[in-house]
Parts: C-alpha cells; structure tokens; sequence
C-alpha cells in the first residue's frame, strides 16, 4: 500500500526559469535543472506541459518528455527553452531521477504570470537571474 512506501523527500534540486539575455528585440529564457546536492543524481527524466486560459479559452501545450541522463553535484542542465508567450499559463514540470537505486519524483509548477522581472533572483550554482521552484 502506498503508506508502506518510504518517503523519498525531493531537497537541494531546483527548476529555475532563467533569463539569459535581454535586448531591445526581446528578451531569451531557458528552463534548467539544478543539482545543489552534494550527490550525483541519474537517468533524470523531466516532462514538462503548460495548460490554462488565454483569451478566455482553454488552452493545453503539448507534453514534452527529456531525458537529461546524469547531473553531477553542485551542477545543472538545460531542459528546453521556453517562450515569453506560455508565461500566461501554468507551466508544470515533471521531475524523475535515481540516487543509488532509489528513485524520487517531484512536480514543479510555475503558477500563470510568476513569471516576471519582480520575481527574478540569482539562481543556485547557474549565478543567472531567474525565476527558481524547489528547495
């Protein structure tokens, strides 16, 4: 039964949407993932979606699946890029990955419009200014 099952706590990992360059012609933003522990993390796989209400109607991204592989400690990796145009959306990652033969999983969500200039901070080990989920 799923009460039998240990609790296999998601901390020190962060999804961090990341602003990469900003010019007169529009601003660049990728998603990455961030291993702030001090263990490498494996066979990471990452889903992603964005889903919610634009112009008053119902709107769904497609599901993107990457295999990201390994991710050493105090490291990170790019998951995709994303467009200015879904920050009006809910954008939600799914997070798998192995620490020794133990599996974890976490779902991140970035909720519509979190995505803006107030909410940037520096990012962990990217030391980039963005918008982070995790702990």
């Amino acid at each position: 039964m799923k009460k039998d099952l240990p609790e296999n706590i998601v901390e020190d990992i962060y999804i961090a949407v990341v602003l990469e360059s900003d010019s007169p012609h529009g601003k660049s933003w990728n998603v990455y993932l961030v291993n702030n522990k001090d263990v490498v993390i494996k066979n990471v796989l990452v889903s992603s979606k964005g889903y919610g209400l634009k112009d008053n109607k119902e709107v769904k991204t497609s599901v993107l699946r990457h295999f990201i592989g390994d991710v050493d400690t105090h490291e990170y990796a790019l998951i995709e890029a994303i467009d200015e145009q879904v920050f009006g959306l809910t954008n939600e990652y799914l997070l798998s990955y192995y620490i020794d033969k133990t599996i974890y999983d976490k779902k991140f969500i970035f909720l519509p419009e979190s995505i803006v200039d107030s909410n940037l901070t520096r990012v962990p080990v990217l030391n980039k200014p963005g918008v982070v989920i995790g702990k």
